[in-house]
């Protein structure tokens, strides 16, 4: 019962906030609060070619250093297409597409990121609601 009732919260709030930059009013608050992390979905943005190959050693040494110094938070290999998603340790989509932009394969222009902001998992206010309405947590 619980299960539902939190999944019955999320899942609206969810889509309303990863396909609507606006969300519905009643849904405003639960969007709001802070970026934790970014999800960086990336793909190239041509055929693999010689060049592409030549830059990868570079590209996955650059990556690493940014593992190892705390940004990239997690890594993985998508397996629709040829690319990447990093779950990233940054406050801001700037700071990650600052990072990201950086590394050899987006000098060359051969990588490109769809940015999105994460947060906490705000319906779960509704836990916290024993007044009829939902504070922010303090």
């Amino acid at each position: 019962m619980f299960r539902a009732a939190l999944l019955a919260l999320t899942i609206p709030a969810l889509a309303s906030a990863q396909t609507s930059p606006n969300p519905a009013p009643g849904l405003a608050s639960m969007a709001q609060g802070p970026t934790t992390k970014v999800l960086a979905i990336g793909h190239l943005t041509g055929a693999p070619s010689a060049t592409l190959r030549a830059t990868m050693p570079k590209e996955v040494r650059e990556t690493v250093q940014l593992y190892l110094g705390g940004k990239i938070d997690q890594w993985y290999s998508r397996k629709d297409q040829a690319g990447v998603v990093f779950v990233m340790n940054v406050p801001t989509t700037e700071e990650a597409h600052t990072l990201l932009e950086a590394l050899p394969l987006g000098v060359a222009r051969q990588m490109e990121f769809q940015l999105i902001p994460l947060g906490p998992l705000n319906p779960l206010r509704f836990l916290l609601d024993t007044a009829g309405s939902v504070e922010p947590a303090k």
